[in-house]
């Protein structure tokens, strides 16, 4: 996702600007979530999981909870990589201090298709819940409410677990797929989020994202044919399963999310001089041009990246090229990235950004989008070497309510054109900021903000707080002149 008018052509921005959606068909097998288990809450006393919790800094995660969930799931493939179908059990922690009365799945999977019909059922479906007594699905067939058979203390640790079926939706998309090629981001049901502010249950939106997750553990065991290959996020370890089978086990840590993909890919590993692993996948028919180019962009930017804001953490990125993405542009899932190769070049440093900021510096995409799409682009640039100089010719506004801080509540009503404000308009903010601070002392600002939130979650008023301890300018005419406002429309 690129902004308008800016060093990258017009042709990069459709590359990143894709549609901004999950996506969704047919199911069977679990119900929505309907169907109560028969296995109690495993809850425990004592602290918050392994003391491993991460830097929540002053962020709105800090007493947020289910804390540090712990995912483990089991899925089988079809022999197309279309359908899976497996068990999923998540234990997480209280570390709030009231007790935790329930749990939400979230199933993004559903947010395109909704609720579908009894003919053509919501792609992802949940059942035999064990750990609690489910609800009914809401927010279009998004989210599920698990009551848990006692509160949660404080301290706490509890389970929960469910059959799960995902049936990838037959629509080019980050969830969806498009010849032999299976894409499931967003697909595997994750825990919403309660905070100060309490549940956080946002709708699905078209355009943007609407995720809000808490760093996380993730072990994701694969069965699937072998003459498919899945990238997936984490670290990927591989054996034999049973005949012509292939058993994927992904593990990662401190991550919000997992995706991963399934198809005839062509595949390529590298290793960039700072040690991180680049797996690069491509679709038939993508030029191998445009591969290197994108590899080496990768190479350049993991380690680059790394400098600036702290060193990649995770160990190896997984890089999906096509040059049938358009539709879709590029999409950014921890460890993994979809990218649109094309011969003018790809959005895949922007994504790699996205690693940091969102990734590793967490925040609530559906009431900050900024807070990830701004700071990707910045980061992107600086990369590039582009120091923001058309920002005063193009950075505009059509009205006095829009902001760069306002949510996607409010940017999904305006239209197409929102991405103008928060892409272009909100790096913008960053290179004025720049202008302010020195590029020494911006350099400095930023690393030392994304330390202080590593892991954890960030809101605009913790970013205010650490630019104006940057400085002793008194900030408050540049975040007025600028629209960075707490408490944006929404």
């Amino acid at each position: 996702m690129r902004r308008i008018g800016h060093s990258i052509a017009g042709a990069l921005l459709a590359a990143l600007l894709g549609a901004g959606a999950l996506a969704s068909p047919a199911a069977a097998d679990p119900g929505n979530g309907t169907g109560q288990g028969s296995g109690p809450a495993s809850v425990q006393g004592g602290g918050p999981g392994s003391g491993q919790d991460g830097g929540y800094g002053s962020g709105r995660a800090e007493h947020a909870a289910p804390s540090r969930p712990s995912y483990r799931a089991d899925l089988r493939a079809d022999d197309t990589g279309t359908r899976w179908t497996g068990r999923e059990t998540v234990t997480f922690g209280n570390r709030s201090a009231e007790p935790l009365r329930e749990v939400y799945v979230r199933l993004w999977g559903n947010g395109t298709d909704g609720c579908g019909t009894p003919q053509n059922p919501s792609p992802v479906r949940i059942g035999r819940v064990t750990g609690g007594t489910p609800d009914a699905p809401s927010v279009g067939c998004t989210a599920v409410r698990i009551a848990l058979p006692a509160p949660l203390p404080p301290g706490g640790r509890a389970t929960v677990g469910f059959d799960v079926s995902i049936t990838v939706p037959d629509r080019l998309h980050r969830f969806g797929r498009e010849g032999a090629h299976r894409y499931l981001g967003n697909a595997l049901p994750v825990l919403a989020v309660r905070d100060a502010q309490g549940w956080h249950l946002d709708p699905h939106v078209d355009r943007g994202e609407s995720y809000y997750a808490l760093a996380s553990d993730f072990r994701v065991t694969l069965d699937h044919p072998t003459a498919l290959k899945v990238p997936a996020t984490g670290t990927t370890t591989t054996r034999p399963g049973t005949p012509g089978r292939t058993v994927t086990t992904s593990t990662a840590r401190q991550v919000r999310d997992f995706a991963w993909a399934a198809g005839p890919f062509r595949s390529g590993t590298a290793t960039s001089p700072g040690g991180v692993t680049v797996r690069t996948y491509w679709t038939d028919g993508t030029p191998a041009a445009w591969v290197e180019t994108a590899r080496a962009d990768a190479l350049r930017a993991i380690d680059d990246l790394g400098k600036r804001f702290g060193r990649y953490p995770y160990g190896e990125v997984d890089a999906i090229l096509s040059d049938r993405f358009a539709p879709i542009g590029s999409m950014e899932f921890p460890g993994l990235v979809l990218v649109w190769a094309t011969e003018s070049g790809s959005g895949i440093i922007h994504e790699l950004a996205h690693q940091w900021w969102y990734g590793i510096v967490g925040n609530d995409e559906y009431a900050s989008p900024w807070l990830d799409e701004a700071f990707a682009v910045y980061s992107g640039d600086l990369l590039m070497g582009d120091n923001g100089e058309s920002c005063a010719e193009y950075a505009s506004w059509d009205d006095d309510t829009q902001a760069v801080t306002n949510s996607m509540g409010y940017w999904a009503a305006y239209g197409p054109g929102w991405s103008r404000f928060v892409y272009y308009n909100g790096g913008c903010v960053l290179h004025d900021l720049e202008k302010v601070l020195g590029p020494q002392a911006m350099a400095a600002m930023l690393k030392k903000y994304a330390r202080d939130h590593w892991y954890g979650v960030s809101t605009t008023a913790d970013f205010q707080r650490a630019a104006q301890a940057a400085t002793t300018t008194d900030l408050t005419s540049f975040w007025r002149e600028h629209r960075v406002r707490t408490g944006a429309a929404s």
